[in-house]
């Protein structure tokens, strides 16, 4: 069972460009974590603003500890999320 994470971001109008270069930045070192199955960021076609990160973790620890890597906090916590109007999270586990 590996652990699924959808992250939906809407960014404040005028914040796209910068919002997107963040999560530029964020993927890579996201991808090199221990236990990182997938990170891919992804932009809306129709809508600039709208945002979708699918991420995949081998476990709970490695969401863990991607949320309390220095990178998130600082292209994701410090970065890019003031800049959004809303952000929603959801966890799924795979089916095997």
């Amino acid at each position: 069972m590996a652990v699924v994470l959808t992250a939906r971001w809407v960014a404040r109008e005028g914040e796209e460009a910068r919002v997107r270069a963040y999560l530029e930045q964020l993927a890579g070192p996201s991808r090199e974590e221990p236990g990182c199955l997938l990170y891919q960021p992804c932009q809306a076609r129709d809508d600039p603003r709208s945002f979708l990160v699918f991420e995949m973790y081998a476990d709970d620890d490695a969401v863990a500890a991607h949320g309390s890597s220095e990178h998130f906090r600082r292209l994701a916590l410090e970065g890019a999320i003031p800049l959004l109007e809303s952000r929603e999270r959801v966890f799924y586990e795979t089916v095997d």
